[in-house]
């Protein structure tokens, strides 16, 4: 996800300072990796630097003093851009599930016992994450990022699945190769 355009997206809908723009990230976004105030703050000084946002003035608020940024014309096409972007499918398909699979064999493992402690590991978060979703108060963001998420750890779980399945042909493949 690109912090850069997230913040711009956030500050596309007025002037924020960097407090309130982490805060608002956490909650549009509640399944994503919070932001570090360190990183919303390096971010907006790029974006600065690079002319997509400026700083507007101070506000102090009853508190202490703080930065209020805003987004340039130049920021508002730039985002416009990015959000137009088509994501494109992920070009590699190797993961870290499978490289411990294939070192497990390596190794001299056991790379189904692997397997299934890896599988009741998904299959403890995705409970985790229904239990989010079903949650008294759920907003729909929440509710989609959570299916976000268990619709990706439904698909490891099958992929698990079937290497688990072809197991001894794989290691009979790396054993050779």
């Amino acid at each position: 996800m690109s912090t850069r355009h997230i913040l711009l997206g956030l500050l596309v809908t007025g002037p924020s300072h960097g407090y309130d723009l982490k805060r608002r990230h956490d909650e549009r976004f509640p399944q994503a990796r919070p932001l570090a105030y360190g990183q919303v703050y390096t971010t907006l000084q790029r974006l600065v630097r690079d002319a997509v946002a400026e700083v507007e003035g101070t506000d102090s608020d009853g508190g202490p003093e703080r930065t209020v940024y805003r987004v340039t014309e130049k920021g508002r096409e730039e985002l416009e851009e990015w959000a137009a972007e088509i994501a494109p499918p992920a070009p590699f398909v190797a993961n870290e599930i499978f490289a411990k699979v294939v070192v497990a064999i390596l190794s001299g493992g056991d790379a189904g016992a692997y397997l299934a402690a890896q599988r009741a590991a998904h299959m403890e978060r995705m409970r985790e994450l229904t239990a989010v979703k079903t949650g008294r108060g759920a907003d729909l963001a929440t509710v989609l990022s959570a299916d976000y998420a268990l619709n990706h750890l439904d698909a490891d779980l099958r992929w698990m699945t079937t290497t688990g399945a072809r197991i001894v042909t794989l290691t009979e493949e790396v054993d050779a190769g």
